[in-house]
């Protein structure tokens, strides 16, 4: 049954709670925050109806303490994954046969569990295990989590109104959204909770069935959203949550005959490879699997010399250094106007200075902890390629401490070329590129913003003359899939901004869309005739004689 007879609940994005001293929220974060250090959890992998632990216990530690230990999960192996796709195939038949008002109620009530009772748990488990402040967190696991699983109801059964809007007299034609013939993998990142939750629940709302594998950096917020699935009533083995190594979750998935698709977000590099795996076996699979992934962005704020200098400082800041600049759409280089450079410059070093980097705990630190030594060691390096050109100017930061957490202090290059290394490769961390140039140039800088990158995930323009944003709008209009006038590059928000990117980025598929979730069904038309032909002879045919 496709067609909507309901109507839904009308979305509306989730509240964002402000945490400000003495309000109640920030009680109850603390609160959380304490019981999830006394925990020590044991994260069994769920697969059917199974918690499954190998005995293979891995640590989580928060990256902002990283001799604190918050518990263990428990490594799997291709095993895991074998049973994970049985489970899945298992339960697909009865899922998707589900009406689809009862799919749908399993996740309103699952944002429901999370905009209530959840809210401070999945916070916590944000905050300490990829070290988001509270802010960050809130914006991310409760309110936008909350928000892909309302609006992606309201899609699907807009979807499923949608029907052809001829049928003529004698008969009935219509539009069965099917699921894909298969199970989909989803693959989620770290830097996002609402991500790591949607992959694979909008996969599952439109009939499908699910392997889900988290970043293990992400795996302690990712247990509490599968708690909650369990709690509003998923039913075993539509969504299987493993803890596996990629390429050896790849090495089973990316050959099975049953694989019908991945939803991806992740590295530019990792998409290439899985897209070009899956090429070297399409002749393996039953259907074309679908291959929809985000990837990298390298992304640009443009201030044109009309700008407000103080807009255009805080849009920087914000851009570049909320969640140490590991958002997909994090400002990484800008192009600034040399007329206006000086004011910003004042306004920027004013702000940088206030700011304060630690632990998610003190609610005074604006930046904390980058996710991984990995991922510290890959930044710092950058950092010291710009401190020992004579061409780069460190004006602020670049210092960094991984003793206790993976710190690394807000860091501006003002550089003397536009394609130098920092405004051309992603970085991921809290770097941002500065390049200035001279107001009559403002032209010819577009160019340079389109070329420099393979990216194209957000950007942002800030001017005051219609003229100098008409023009950077339409030059840069395949520069980025999220574009933004007068405000920093990030914040998408589900039902305002759908999120994606080209190029390099992704294939653009828009999660928080109904773009997104018509990738995850099939169409069949369907005609019914009620008073079928009976003779195969056609008018033509009649000779001149038997007129």
């Amino acid at each position: 049954m496709t067609k909507a007879f309901f109507k839904v609940p009308s979305p509306k994005n989730e509240p964002v709670l402000n945490y400000a001293p003495g309000s109640v929220e920030r009680v109850k974060i603390k609160e959380a925050l304490e019981r999830a250090y006394q925990m020590n959890v044991d994260l069994p992998m769920y697969i059917g109806a199974e918690e499954v632990r190998t005995g293979d216990r891995i640590a989580i530690t928060p990256p902002h303490n990283h001799a604190q230990i918050l518990g263990y999960y428990h490594r799997g192996g291709t095993g895991d994954v074998e049973e994970a796709i049985i489970s899945a195939l298992e339960a697909k038949e009865e899922w998707e046969n589900l009406p689809w008002e009862q799919r749908a109620a399993v996740f309103l009530k699952a944002a429901d569990l999370i905009a209530g009772p959840y809210r401070y748990e999945i916070n916590a488990a944000t905050m300490l295990g990829q070290s988001k402040n509270v802010y960050q967190a809130e914006i991310d696991s409760a309110c936008e989590l909350v928000d892909f699983l309302r609006f992606n109801v309201q899609y699907m059964a807009d979807i499923y109104t949608q029907q052809p809007p001829v049928s003529p007299e004698g008969s009935w034609n219509r539009v069965e959204q099917r699921p894909l013939e298969g199970f989909v993998f989803a693959l989620t990142p770290f830097n996002f909770t609402a991500i790591a939750g949607n992959l694979p629940s909008c996969v599952a709302l439109m009939g499908n069935v699910v392997v889900w594998k988290p970043a293990d950096t992400q795996i302690y917020s990712a247990a509490v959203i599968m708690k909650v699935f369990k709690e509003a009533g998923l039913p075993p083995g539509v969504i299987n949550l493993i803890y596996v190594d990629g390429p050896e979750a790849g090495e089973v998935i990316f050959k099975h005959r049953d694989f019908a698709g991945i939803h991806f977000t992740g590295s530019t590099a990792v998409f290439q490879k899985i897209w070009k795996t899956i090429g070297e076996n399409i002749h393996l699979y039953k259907s074309y699997p679908r291959i929809v992934g985000e990837t990298g962005g390298k992304d640009f704020i443009l201030v044109h010399s009309s700008a407000n200098a103080k807009a255009s400082a805080t849009a920087l800041v914000r851009g570049a250094f909320e969640y140490q600049g590991q958002k997909c759409s994090a400002a990484s280089r800008a192009y600034i106007s040399e007329s206006l450079w000086p004011e910003i410059k004042e306004f920027l070093l004013e702000d940088l200075q206030s700011i304060t980097v630690g632990p998610v705990e003190d609610f005074k630190n604006f930046v904390n902890a980058v996710i991984d030594e990995k991922s510290f060691d890959k930044i710092v390096s950058y950092i010291e390629k710009a401190k020992a050109d004579p061409d780069v100017e460190v004006l602020f930061g670049g210092e960094y401490d991984k003793s206790q957490g993976y710190f690394i202090q807000p860091t501006i290059v003002l550089v003397h070329r536009p394609d130098y290394v920092t405004m051309c490769e992603e970085i991921f961390g809290p770097v941002l590129s500065i390049y200035l140039y001279p107001d009559e140039e403002y032209t010819s800088i577009l160019k340079v913003i389109d070329s420099t990158s393979p990216y194209a995930l957000t950007g942002a323009v800030l001017a005051t003359d219609r003229y100098a944003i008409q023009t950077a709008t339409y030059a840069l209009r395949n520069a980025a899939g999220n574009f933004y006038i007068n405000d920093k590059c990030t914040g998408a928000v589900v039902g305002q901004q759908p999120f994606g990117g080209a190029r390099g980025s992704g294939t653009n598929d828009k999660a928080g869309a109904m773009l997104n979730l018509l990738r995850w069904v099939s169409p069949r038309t369907i005609k019914e005739t009620f008073n079928p032909p009976k003779d195969f002879r056609y008018p033509f045919l009649g000779s001149e004689n038997e007129h």
